[in-house]
């Protein structure tokens, strides 16, 4: 006996219907979902990310749009601007405690108790379904892909922490499961592996 066809468009209209409802805000929030977006980026990503052209790239948005959302984060207090210590030219973002407060009452709060419900074992291999989805998506389209050091590439496991081959720097264990514009996901580098042979 043969499965039914699994229909992928009824998957795609299912991601997107949870996202979407998912979003929902409380009646007496400040933030919009573009701006609870940016602070959750900026919560979760690793340093060199946190830039308006990282989280440009991440919202798939212009670099103006993302550079007006930033700014009314920064007008609330929810993030201030720090220059890098690497380029002084550069700047990268890091929360306030009042950006660390509002990440409290995140709207995303029911998804993520439903999704904590899951066996661990279901969760891991939702996420990394969605990994290979979001990465695959990425890269027919030309965008840049979005991950943690965890799976990717440049990343190799030491005996303290990890190291980064993309930047030839030791990775912070609390560091290892920040989002990273510079990840390069292992389906990727085989595929391209394949066309090369």
């Amino acid at each position: 006996m043969s499965l039914p066809e699994i229909p992928s468009d009824r998957i795609a209209e299912l991601l997107i219907h949870i996202g979407r409802s998912s979003r929902h805000e409380d009646a007496g929030s400040k933030l919009t979902p573009a701006q609870w977006t940016c602070l959750r980026f900026f919560a979760r990503s690793n340093r060199s990310t946190r830039t308006p052209s990282g989280f440009a790239s991440f919202h798939a948005t212009t670099r103006g749009t993302a550079s007006q959302i930033i700014k009314s984060l920064e007008a609330q207090d929810m993030i201030v601007r720090r220059k890098s210590p690497d380029d002084g030219r550069s700047v990268y973002f890091d929360l306030t405690d009042a950006g660390h407060v509002a990440l409290e009452k995140d709207p995303l709060g029911d998804l993520i108790a439903v999704l904590d419900s899951l066996d661990d074992a279901d969760r891991a291999k939702f996420l990394l379904t969605l990994n290979r989805l979001t990465s695959s998506l990425s890269d027919s389209r030309g965008a840049r892909t979005f991950g943690t050091c965890g799976d990717c590439t440049h990343f190799t496991h030491t005996a303290q922490s990890g190291y980064c081959s993309c930047i030839s720097e030791e990775i912070e264990l609390d560091q290892i499961n920040q989002l990273c514009a510079s990840y390069s996901p292992p389906h990727l580098t085989e595929r391209s592996a394949d066309v090369r042979s």
